[in-house]
């Protein structure tokens, strides 16, 4: 059940300008044990990478979703991988 995963997820609304990445970056690390980034998209989304043990992944995934996000969430579009590594801790672009 704890599986390392690789979560890609794209973020529509209005989540640039609004301290979205940053907050993404805090739950990120308080959740623990998930390395990745968020960074913005020239479309206007966030791209938000995360690679963890999959209920940690699934943690901010919800938290994505949930709308205590700052901005506004439009809609969430998720993939499922396998980790690739290369990631150090969890940052913003």
């Amino acid at each position: 059940m704890n599986e390392k995963v690789r979560l890609t997820v794209w973020v529509r609304g209005q989540v640039q300008g609004v301290g979205f990445r940053w907050y993404t970056r805090a739950n990120a690390l308080r959740i623990g044990g998930l390395v990745g980034f968020a960074s913005n998209l020239a479309d206007g989304r966030v791209q938000v990478v995360a690679e963890g043990a999959r209920p940690e992944c699934e943690q901010l995934l919800d938290w994505l979703r949930g709308g205590d996000t700052p901005g506004r969430v439009d809609g969430v579009t998720e993939i499922w991988d396998t980790p690739r590594g290369g990631y150090q801790t969890f940052e913003t672009r």
